[in-house]
C-alpha cells in the first residue's frame, strides 16, 4: 500500500500593491511571496482550482477542466432560488432531479437508466462507495500511466493495494478515465468494449469515469457506457464483471463549488446497496435544483454552444502554443519539442515541455499573472508537464502573454 503524496505549500505570487486574504488566515503580501497550504499534505490529494482565491489579480482559473462558457445562468438562478427552501430536507429519493438525469442520460430508455442511478455529493463520494463495496483486493488503473487521481486515493485510503497500470496481476477494482484526464487520451466505445474484455478479470468490478466524455458532440451517448445497457447487463452475468459508469457534473457545467456526481450501476439491485450505505441527503437543494435545469431544455443552448465553441477556441490556443514554441528559433537556435496532447472536443491541453525547468517557470508565470494553470508533476509526477483549460479567446492571451519568451529558457 502507498501513501498520499506529500504536497510542499504552494507558493503563491501576487502582483504589486495588491494584497489578498486568504481563507486559512494568512495574508498573501503584496510586494513578495507567502507559502498558502489549503491541503492536509500528510492526507489529502492535491487537486487543481485552489489558488485563484489568493491571487490579487485573479483573471481566471486555468487549472480546473470545467467549461469554459462558465457557469448556466439559469441553472444559477435555479439553485440561488432553491435557498427559499434551504430549511426544508431534500428528498430522500432525489426526485425529479434523478428522472430529469435519467432522460438526459438516455431518453431512448431512461427507466433502464432510472432504476440503476444514484446521485452524490459529487462524484468522490460515489467513487468512495463503490471502492468499499467492491470486492477484497488490489486496484488498478488503465490503460493509461497517468489519470485522475481520486480513484487511487480512495483505493489508498480503504487500505487497496494500487498496481501499476501495466501489472500483470488481475485486479478486484480497475478504474478506467476516459476521456482521460489528464492527458486527453480517449478510446472509442468498441475500444473500451474490448479493452474491458480482455484485460478486466471475472468476477469483479470496473469503474469507468465518462465526466468528460458529453464534451465529444451532439451524440456523444452513442460512444459512451450509457449506450450499452444490453453489454452491461451481459458481461455482469456471463463473466461477474459489474460496469459502474461515473460522471462528476460539475464540469460540464462549471459548478464544482455545488458538487454533483451520478453514478450508473450495472443492476437495480447494486444500486440499492449502494443506497443503502449512501450518507442520506448528501446532495443538498441548490444541487438538485441546479441539475434539474441544467440538463433540461431550458439550458439546451448552454450545451450547444459547448459544443460549438470548445474545439474552436482549444484548436486556437494549441496554435498559440506552437507559435510560442517557434519563438525558440530566434538567434537562430533550435526550437524546443514541446508537445500537445488530447482530443480537439475536450476542455483542456496537456502539455509536455520536455524540461522541468520550462515546465516550473510556465506554472510561476501564469500564477504571476493570475492565471494559475495545473502542474504535471503534483500528484501525476510528471515533471515536465503543464495542463491549462480550454478557455475565452482574451483570458488565453493572458495566459500566452505571461509564456512569451518561454521558449529561449
Amino acid at each position: 500500500m502507498t501513501s498520499p503524496e506529500v504536497i510542499a505549500p504552494a507558493i503563491v505570487p501576487t502582483p504589486a500593491k495588491k494584497a489578498a486574504p486568504a481563507t486559512n488566515g494568512a495574508t498573501v503580501v503584496a510586494d513578495g511571496t507567502q507559502p498558502i497550504t489549503v491541503w492536509d499534505t500528510k492526507t489529502q490529494q492535491y487537486h487543481g482550482g485552489q489558488e485563484w482565491a489568493f491571487l490579487g489579480n485573479f483573471v481566471e482559473d486555468f487549472s480546473v477542466t470545467t467549461n469554459g462558457l462558465g457557469i448556466p445562468q439559469k441553472a444559477l438562478q435555479a439553485a440561488r432560488d432553491a435557498l427559499e427552501v434551504c430549511h426544508h430536507y431534500p428528498p430522500a429519493d432525489q426526485e425529479p432531479t434523478k428522472s430529469i438525469l435519467a432522460k438526459f442520460l438516455w431518453p431512448e430508455d431512461p427507466a433502464n437508466i432510472h432504476s440503476r442511478i444514484l446521485l452524490g455529493n459529487g462524484a468522490s463520494e460515489l467513487i468512495d462507495l463503490v471502492t468499499r463495496a467492491a470486492p477484497e483486493g488490489p486496484w488498478k488503473p488503465g490503460p493509461w500511466q497517468n489519470q485522475y487521481k481520486e480513484y487511487e486515493r480512495s483505493a489508498i485510503a480503504l487500505g487497496r493495494n494500487v498496481l501499476p497500470h501495466d501489472h500483470s496481476d488481475p485486479a478486484a477494482l480497475t478504474c478506467i478515465v476516459n476521456p482521460c484526464n489528464p492527458t486527453g487520451d480517449y478510446m472509442n466505445i468498441e475500444e473500451l468494449k474490448d479493452y474491458i474484455e480482455r484485460t478486466v478479470p471475472d468476477n469483479s468490478v470496473i469503474m469507468v469515469d465518462e465526466s468528460m466524455q458529453p464534451w465529444h458532440s451532439p451524440n456523444f451517448r452513442h460512444d459512451s457506457l450509457i449506450s450499452q445497457g444490453p453489454w452491461i447487463s451481459d458481461i455482469f452475468s456471463r463473466r461477474g464483471v459489474a460496469v459502474y459508469l461515473m460522471h462528476s457534473w460539475t464540469k460540464l457545467w462549471s459548478c464544482t463549488g455545488l458538487r454533483l456526481g451520478s453514478v450508473v450501476c450495472p443492476t437495480a439491485r447494486q444500486c440499492e446497496d449502494l443506497k443503502r450505505v449512501q450518507v442520506p441527503w448528501s446532495v443538498n437543494v441548490c444541487a438538485l435544483k441546479f441539475l434539474e435545469v441544467a440538463c433540461g431544455e431550458e439550458e439546451r443552448e448552454y450545451l450547444e454552444e459547448t459544443w460549438r465553441v470548445t474545439p474552436v477556441w482549444r484548436k486556437q490556443m494549441v496554435d498559440r502554443i506552437e507559435e510560442l514554441r517557434l519563438e525558440g528559433l530566434k538567434g537562430g537556435r533550435e526550437a524546443p519539442e514541446w508537445s500537445v496532447h488530447g482530443k480537439e472536443f475536450l476542455s483542456w491541453i496537456w502539455i509536455d515541455f520536455k524540461g522541468a525547468r520550462v515546465a516550473d517557470e510556465a506554472v510561476r508565470r501564469a500564477r504571476m499573472a493570475g492565471v494559475p494553470v495545473r502542474p504535471g508533476s503534483n500528484g501525476y509526477k510528471r515533471e515536465t508537464c503543464v495542463r491549462i483549460a480550454t478557455r475565452k479567446p482574451e483570458q488565453a492571451e493572458v495566459l500566452f502573454a505571461a509564456w512569451k519568451g518561454l521558449a529561449l529558457l
